[in-house]
């Protein structure tokens, strides 16, 4: 019990908090956790992983620690660990052949290319978990960009006509959520009419509805072999970082062609962003936190210049806390495991 003096003003801090002391509910773990508003759980995780063609392949990225590019067999061995720890679902990303490259991304159009075998092989071995699929165009194209490019322009609605190609192939495979990140202009109703024309109208589309222009990606390009091919930036499709009206009006269009969730990319630094979106459209919303904040946390941590693991759960429930349904994250399976034990 503290001992009741009188502050400088005269009065007592009971006075002056008129007997509102707000520690009280802080004073033990067993309170924290009774009044605690915000949990991380196992259903809160989407793990994103990378895939690379051949057999019991796994190879490290070094820019992401503990992070691996896996081949299709590795990748539904990991799944199975996954389900078995409670994790809702995968995000896989492929690192494609540089000789399947080309201009427009066409390999993405061909029904047994690498994404759309991890998916059958996942879902044949795994039916259980998740698998959300990506159908932006730059794991498949030689300059980097997510669409096609012509006379240096990033053609906007000849690569929607793909992508809602894609969409299809990658729903046939056995993808259960499309998740577009290509931030063109229509994709989400295209990929809904194409889906729904086709018969695949039990599959769900998570938009990343406000994908920024941001300087944190670098070591995910490095994941899936961009990094040096991309000319120029992506400033002609994906948001500017300073502007959050636009953000919401991105988001509005994605919900009116039909997208049943919204994505955040990045996540940390677009708290704010999740927040709007989650008040505005009440549609579950979730966050990715990106390869530039996983190596961020991880590369401090080597350094000795932060806990690690208390910097990594404070940063997931800061998502949960905006406002976020799910979170992709890299840490997937090592939060899991945290959460399990």
């Amino acid at each position: 019990m503290d001992k009741q003096t009188t502050p400088l003003s005269g009065r007592s801090v009971d006075e002056i908090t008129q007997g509102r002391r707000l520690r009280r509910m802080r004073k033990a773990d067993w309170s924290r956790r009774l009044v605690q508003e915000n949990r991380l759980t196992v259903d809160d995780l989407i793990w994103p992983i990378f895939i690379i063609d051949g057999e019991n392949r796994r190879e490290a990225i070094p820019a992401m620690p503990g992070v691996f590019r896996l081949s299709v067999d590795i990748a539904v061995k990991e799944a199975e660990r996954a389900a078995k720890l409670g994790i809702p679902a995968l995000a896989t990303f492929p690192n494609v052949d540089m000789a399947l490259r080309d201009q427009s991304g066409s390999e993405i159009l061909n029904p047994a290319n690498l994404i759309n075998r991890a998916t059958q092989a996942i879902k044949a071995a795994v039916p259980e978990i998740g698998v959300i699929t990506d159908v932006a165009l730059d794991p498949f194209t030689s300059h980097g960009h997510d669409g096609i490019l012509r006379e240096c322009i990033i053609v906007n609605d000849e690569t929607v006509a793909q992508v809602a190609a894609a969409a299809v192939l990658q729903a046939a495979a056995g993808s259960d959520i499309i998740a577009p990140s290509d931030m063109m202009d229509g994709r989400i109703g295209a990929i809904r009419e194409a889906l729904d024309a086709n018969g695949f109208q039990h599959v769900a589309i998570m938009s990343y509805a406000t994908k920024f222009a941001s300087a944190f990606y670098g070591p995910y390009r490095e994941a899936i072999g961009t990094q040096g091919l991309l000319k120029g930036d992506k400033k002609t499709y994906y948001i500017d970082h300073a502007n959050s009206d636009e953000a919401v009006r991105e988001a509005e269009q994605d919900v009116l062609e039909g997208a049943d969730m919204l994505m955040v990319k990045p996540g940390l630094p677009y708290l704010d962003i999740i927040r709007r979106l989650k008040d505005e459209f009440s549609l579950p919303t979730f966050a990715y936190q990106v390869s530039g904040e996983y190596a961020m946390i991880r590369a401090a941590a080597a350094n000795g210049w932060l806990d690690g693991e208390k910097a990594m759960l404070e940063s997931l429930i800061a998502f949960k806390r905006a406002g976020c349904d799910g979170i992709l994250t890299y840490f997937a399976p090592e939060v899991a495991e945290m959460l399990k034990g």
